[in-house]
């Protein structure tokens, strides 16, 4: 899954790739955009890891795109900086909680950048094609273009009320005519309010909340000093700040939810792991993240939930005894937590 991370130049963005990934930005890639990988630590994964003791231990990760940031004032660059976020599942727009407070509008600005961004994008395959239908046309041709024009007719009708694409709660079928655009306001988003040193622990604003309502903040300036200190001097650091935890597994986990995503496990002596998903996918599907074999010759899964599998001393055979062991079909809809393993015909 690849996140990008987005927002307007001064918003600290690329101090919080370098927060989440340990990647220092390179100023001479940043138009062209940076990639860098975080781990989505699972502390279910870790006891398991602990009580089987594999020879491997792998997390589900995100791939994080770090784009250029946005300007204030020049929108006429806007859509091209933009460009790069196209092909990412979704996207992080970081605030400056540092030097502003005023969050509700730094989102609306930028929202208000993807949709001028997919305006573009979207006003300009219309024009192509009210051009092309007034041109003989085989029936069935015609009656494609006709079908994609009504349909993007109405999504320029609310890009122009300043509204995301998504609102439109477009079909399935709907979805997969316009995929080809890669529409900015049809992503998932989330929020991260980069929050300054002097008020780390303060809440969030309601006003933010209302809009964004799975926005979070950290100070990640702060975190990443704090992590080149020694654990004594980081331990007595954070005392004097009054921080319990530092933020950026927590975050990580937001960001992974928030984009739609959980994690199934699998487990055994040779390797414990969490592979990542899209929720509500069903076990076929899910197996081909394994393997695409694995998919393709599905018989079965046999699955126990991970609080049921926790219950048991993490042991199979105790599973089995009590009856929290089960066989599941092709049409079971996997869990967050599941752990799985896949019988597959020869």
């Amino acid at each position: 899954m690849k996140v990008g991370l987005v927002g307007f130049s001064g918003s600290g963005k690329s101090t919080v790739f370098r927060w989440l990934t340990g990647v220092t930005p390179d100023p001479a890639r940043i138009q062209q955009g940076q990639m860098g990988t975080a781990d989505v630590f699972d502390e279910r994964l870790a006891l398991m890891s602990a009580k089987f003791n594999p020879k491997k231990t792998k997390y589900a990760h995100i791939d994080f795109l770090d784009t250029p940031g946005l300007l204030m004032d020049e929108r006429e660059d806007n859509p091209r900086r933009l460009g790069i976020l196209r092909e990412a599942n979704g996207m992080i727009v970081v605030l400056d909680g540092f030097n502003a407070t005023n969050y509700v509008d730094q989102l609306k600005r930028f929202q208000s950048e993807l949709i001028f961004a997919d305006l573009e994008i979207v006003s300009n395959r219309v024009s192509k094609l009210n051009t092309a239908i007034k041109k003989p046309r085989p029936a069935k041709e015609r009656e494609i273009e006709l079908a994609e024009l009504a349909l993007l007719q109405r999504v320029v009708a609310v890009l122009e009320e300043e509204k995301p694409v998504l609102t439109l709660g477009l079909k399935p079928d709907e979805e997969k005519l316009i995929r080809s655009f890669q529409l900015l306001t049809l992503k998932p988003e989330m929020v991260l309010v980069n929050r300054g040193d002097n008020e780390p622990n303060s809440p969030l604003p309601a006003d933010l909340l209302a809009v964004a309502s799975n926005a979070v903040h950290a100070p990640v300036k702060l975190e990443l000093e704090l992590a080149e200190l020694d654990e004594e001097s980081k331990t007595a650091f954070m005392a004097d700040l009054g921080i319990t935890a530092m933020k950026r597994n927590e975050v990580i986990h937001a960001m992974f939810d928030s984009m739609g995503m959980q994690v199934f496990f699998t487990v055994g002596e040779d390797e414990c792991r969490s592979w990542p998903i899209e929720k509500g996918m069903d076990a076929v599907t899910s197996a081909g993240e394994i393997h695409t074999d694995l998919s393709r010759r599905f018989v079965r899964s046999e699955v126990v939930g991970y609080d049921d599998f926790r219950a048991c001393g993490y042991s199979e055979k105790e599973a089995k005894a009590k009856g929290v062991y089960r066989l599941e079909g092709k049409t079971y809809i996997v869990k967050d937590g599941d752990i799985m393993h896949i019988l597959a015909s020869s």
